[in-house]
């Protein structure tokens, strides 16, 4: 009955876009001014709004709805279901149901906690807080509580429904093999497409499964073990548990710190090892240009060492002429 939560049912499911904005290569991302859509106001329960039983009522065809209606004359669309933990796969089916003709009137029918407890099994949230979360869905236009788990004809007539919209996979329930077959054999049934990955079941099914995370969660937010059905020795080991798993985030906060030195220091010794190669290199290139064999140094003794065995020479020339004076002479020089 529920518009979004079907068990053992094959899956037809439409997938949601986990794209977030992101495109493949190629595609350009569709881009919207800024406007203002949202309602200010819930949509009212049928209740609260004038009868239209004394309207006539005179269902229209699938081809007219297709085709658009006068304004004053819009498609009544019912939608049913639990809408239990209200979440995107239900507002994403009220959307398709919204959408299913151009001037689209869309009715919601929730069925209470008697009927959906007897028929279907426990909910999380009671009846009035999933009938006041269903009103704050933008698609809808009204609210039928306590709605019947079978469209009678004469509910049909009462509401002034033209079409039914709901996924087409066949629910079982009620001692009926598909309560919706009166429906579709009567040409009012309106498909819609389940959202693949999110419904009550899967999100119950998150909870279950991480039960010891989300009673840790809420005894640090203040809830009492009293209040989470948790018994004392239960109590004591999710504190403990918290108490080590702080403990734990310290060491790895410590372990993360210390690689963090770790990798300063290393980064600091590779950046001195480099600035002494540098330097070796420059000192060893200025010590080769000094004392090398091309060095300054060495040039300057081999060119006095020349010098040096030219004057020999001139002195043993000078020493085996007869000429004295020119010697001295010479000498003074």
């Amino acid at each position: 009955m529920d518009a979004h939560t079907s068990s053992h049912a094959p899956s037809r499911k439409r997938k949601r876009d986990d794209s977030n904005g992101e495109t493949e290569e190629g595609e350009t991302t569709a881009r919207y001014k800024h406007h203002t859509v949202a309602l200010r106001d819930p949509a009212p329960y049928v209740d609260q709004l004038h009868s239209l039983e004394d309207q006539p009522y005179e269902r229209i065809s699938m081809e007219e709805a297709r085709r658009g209606t006068p304004p004053d004359r819009p498609v009544r669309v019912y939608a049913d279901g639990i809408f239990d933990m209200f979440h995107s796969g239900h507002a994403r089916a009220l959307m398709q149901a919204k959408d299913l003709f151009p001037n689209t009137h869309l009715i919601v029918g929730v069925c209470s906690d008697d009927l959906t407890h007897k028929l279907k099994g426990f909910t999380v949230m009671n009846e009035e807080e999933r009938y006041d979360a269903v009103t704050h869905c933008r698609y809808v236009d009204e609210v039928v509580r306590n709605a019947p788990w079978t469209l009678t004809p004469d509910f049909l007539t009462k509401h002034r429904i033209d079409f039914v919209a709901h996924d087409d996979i066949p629910y079982s329930s009620a001692g009926s093999d598909d309560v919706y077959k009166h429906i579709k054999e009567a040409g009012m049934f309106a498909p819609t497409q389940r959202t693949e990955g999110i419904s009550t079941s899967d999100i119950i099914t998150r909870i279950v499964r991480d039960y010891d995370v989300y009673v840790r969660r809420n005894l640090q937010r203040g809830y009492t073990a009293k209040e989470l059905n948790v018994s004392f020795i239960n109590e004591k080991k999710y504190h403990l548990q918290e108490r080590v798993d702080k403990v734990k985030q310290k060491v790895r906060d410590v372990e993360e710190k210390s690689k963090e030195f770790v990798q300063k220091v290393e980064e600091q010794s590779i950046d001195l090892i480099q600035k002494w190669e540098e330097k070796s290199r420059e000192f060893i290139g200025n010590f080769l240009q000094m004392f090398g064999p091309e060095g300054a140094l060495v040039s300057r003794a081999a060119h006095k060492r020349k010098n040096l065995r030219i004057l020999r020479r001139v002195n043993v020339h000078i020493r085996k002429s007869a000429n004295v004076n020119v010697y001295m002479l010479f000498c003074r020089v």
